[in-house]
């Protein structure tokens, strides 16, 4: 075992920032995932502030601090909530890929895979006029071919794995590739602090709802650990989840606190990738 020394980041930033939005929607309450169908209103209301609510007050707030963002979308949430797609694209922000209905990937065949992520890449030009060049796989499942077809098909990166807290290459059938890996984890995960419902319980079992200043205590705790070794922050937030207002104020609280540092370099999941790709950062250490 060695020490690894930090990781390089632009103009001298000690660590990187990513803003990552899941904007999931509806998509996590279907009654039908072949056809996207949800007879539950109260089910789908749960989903839908994402985009109605949730969203644009997060738009406002990174707009008020000069902020760029990552949102990772359904193709099924740009089909049904395009305006809101459009503004995330014409203010800044990057849009990246999050399947059609929030499939799993590991369950799904190559050809399965592609299907989804052509649908969602055509759906999204359509609408915004880009294509996506990040992958977030739904629930960070993917299957043992993913990463060969994420590479296929021209994408930069992927924002899927929990093995690491720096950016790395996929290594594919034995050679090292430009498809940069940004893991996320759980515990900077909104999701698995927040959400809760009755019928159906989330979480089975229930019991969940995390208290809001013990939740973003960790969150900036956990800041000051990756801020002290130079590592790359990803917060993987839901706009159904965080944008309620006392979140959304909780969040500010803590972009303040990360602001304050002063060395820190806010960017999107495609610019940590081209920078990574660009540098001769050592190599993923391997135990």
């Amino acid at each position: 075992m060695h020490r690894e020394p930090p990781p390089v980041w632009p103009d001298g930033a000690r660590c990187a920032v990513m803003l990552s939005f899941d904007v999931d929607g509806p998509t996590l309450w279907l009654d039908d995932r072949s056809t996207g169908r949800c007879d539950d209103a109260r089910a789908f209301s749960i989903g839908a502030y994402g985009p109605w609510r949730g969203a644009p007050r997060l738009l406002d707030l990174l707009e008020d601090r000069g902020l760029p963002a990552t949102f990772f979308v359904p193709g099924k949430i740009v089909e049904q909530w395009p305006a809101l797609v459009k503004d995330i694209a014409a203010s800044g922000h990057e849009l990246g890929h999050h399947g059609w209905l929030h499939e799993t990937f590991f369950d799904h065949p190559r050809a399965a895979q592609r299907d989804i992520i052509e649908r969602s890449q055509d759906r999204l030009e359509r609408t915004a006029g880009v294509r996506a060049v990040g992958f977030r796989s739904p629930s960070g499942d993917i299957a043992a071919d993913t990463p060969s077809l994420l590479e296929e098909l021209g994408f930069s990166y992927s924002s899927s794995m929990r093995g690491d807290d720096r950016p790395y290459r996929w290594e594919i059938d034995g050679r090292t590739t430009d498809l940069i890996e940004i893991p996320a984890h759980w515990e900077l995960d909104d999701y698995q602090q927040f959400v809760y419902n009755e019928s159906p319980p989330e979480p089975p079992g229930l019991d969940r709802i995390a208290g809001t200043l013990a939740t973003f205590d960790n969150w900036r705790r956990e800041f000051d650990g990756y801020h002290r070794w130079g590592l790359c922050y990803v917060l993987m937030l839901h706009p159904q989840v965080i944008g309620k207002p006392q979140r959304v104020r909780a969040l500010e609280r803590l972009l303040d606190h990360i602001g304050r540092t002063g060395d820190v370099w806010f960017a999107t999941g495609a610019q940590i990738a081209d920078w990574w790709r660009s540098q001769a950062q050592p190599p993923r250490s391997v135990a």
